[in-house]
């Protein structure tokens, strides 16, 4: 019997796009945290689609909603695929849900055909990747790959409600949060799609990308102390004035990021104190944020960017306090799996551009416990987190069909031969 010619795939992702984005603490603005009732709302929604899909369907002890469709075998090892559905404040709606959205409609595809496969599929909802109310980000998924932090619980929202009490009020138990772990063996490996969430895909005119890494991150906040005075009395040569330094810093941090491939320097918040429009400066705090996809290139760009700072300071009479507030590892994608994505793009009928990814995803907690692959997809304008984050039609099927090639297409032989090698 001759099999039916797959429908096209990204109507309905677009349609449960939309019905997902309307899921919001606010009318007017997305915003959907982890353990708020639209959380679960969201999750619910999550949970019918998987299960029309096909799939079982479960909600972990972390509040992850994990979605199975089994292979020709039962309890075979699952190649896994996903995202999250928690968001920014005033977000955009394709952020995490494009994944899990598509993952979802290409298990779909395969029951409408009645296939399985020599593997499982399990496609997770990964509950809060943002960190948004509790500011530590990856909970859902960290507590998967088993490297959750007990000491988290203790953090408190915005209201002081702790990451223990709403866990409570959600009806989970944070006292077994280990029972969401999984082991290596249950996973051949991780594929996430996720918009590109930059402009160098748009730039390329290509829909979708390979990522190669996903960058790693150093934090730090700086607080240059110097002498508040009198506008109109301390001559201009005998400042010492904290928020021209900081300016001086600041300029002098985008110079070097601007000069050095590979490396991205923001500088996103400035307090100066006192603060009054007829005082000069005395206290300046700002933050760093620098990343990169090699942890080398990093460590040394901030190491440079660090004299640089206690230069300026020392020539300008400040005393200069710098605090490293974060430090993450870059994570390389497999390359065997990148391989596999690569030859799904070309089948599609597309060039394969490889690039790094400057946000963090899920996918770097994952990788503790297996290989990662990512397929991203081109953002209009390469706006994200904001509520102009868009995705044309035409590359939300791009992205579907890429994928779906990529699971129908999937061997575990270059992962095997990795593993030997390595």
């Amino acid at each position: 019997m001759r099999e039916q010619a797959s429908p096209r795939l990204g109507p309905g992702i677009i349609a449960r796009i939309e019905e997902l984005g309307q899921i919001s603490e606010t009318p007017d603005a997305l915003t959907r945290v982890y353990l708020s009732s639209e959380h679960r709302r969201a999750g619910d929604l999550l949970a019918g689609w998987m299960r029309e899909a096909g799939m079982s369907a479960r909600v972990d002890a972390i509040g992850n909603v994990v979605g199975r469709y089994e292979g020709e075998e039962s309890r075979r090892p699952a190649l896994l695929l996903g995202s999250h559905y928690d968001t920014v404040r005033d977000a955009g709606k394709w952020d995490g849900p494009l994944g899990i959205v598509t993952a979802i409609a290409c298990v779909a595809e395969l029951n409408r055909r009645g296939k399985r496969l020599p593997f499982a599929i399990e496609v997770i909802a990964f509950a809060d990747e943002e960190g948004v109310r509790f500011a530590s980000t990856l909970l859902g998924s960290r507590a998967v790959a088993g490297t959750f932090d007990e000491g988290t619980l203790r953090a408190r929202d915005s209201d002081g409600v702790s990451l223990r009490e709403a866990m409570q009020r959600f009806g989970l138990d944070p006292d077994h949060i280990g029972a969401a772990a999984r082991a290596p063996g249950e996973f051949l490996g991780y594929i996430e799609l996720h918009i590109e969430q930059g402009p160098v895909l748009e730039a390329q005119a290509l829909p979708v990308g390979v990522v190669s890494a996903i960058s790693g991150a150093t934090r730090l906040n700086v607080t240059l102390e110097g002498m508040a005075g009198h506008a109109g009395t301390v001559p201009m040569a005998m400042r010492h004035d904290a928020l021209t330094g900081a300016a001086e810093c600041i300029v002098a941090i985008e110079t070097q990021c601007r000069n050095d491939i590979g490396l991205f320097g923001t500088v996103g918040y400035l307090r100066a104190d006192p603060g009054a429009s007829n005082v000069i400066p005395g206290r300046v705090i700002f933050t760093i944020d620098m990343r990169c996809a090699s942890d080398e290139h990093r460590r040394l760009a901030v190491a440079s960017a660090v004299k640089t700072i206690e230069r300026i300071a020392e020539t300008r009479g400040l005393r200069p306090q710098i605090d490293v507030t974060h430090e993450g590892r870059s994570v390389p994608c497999a390359s065997w799996l990148a391989t596999q994505i690569s030859e799904a793009i070309v089948r599609c009928g597309f060039a394969p551009m490889t690039l790094p990814s400057g946000a963090g995803h899920d996918g770097m907690a994952i990788a503790d416990i297996t290989d990662i692959g990512m397929i991203f997809v081109r953002c209009r304008g390469g706006v994200s987190h904001h509520p102009d984050e868009h995705v044309d039609d035409a590359d939300v099927e791009t992205g579907a069909r890429v994928l779906l090639d990529v699971i129908e297409n999937f061997r575990d032989e270059g992962r095997k031969k990795e593993k030997n090698n390595g």
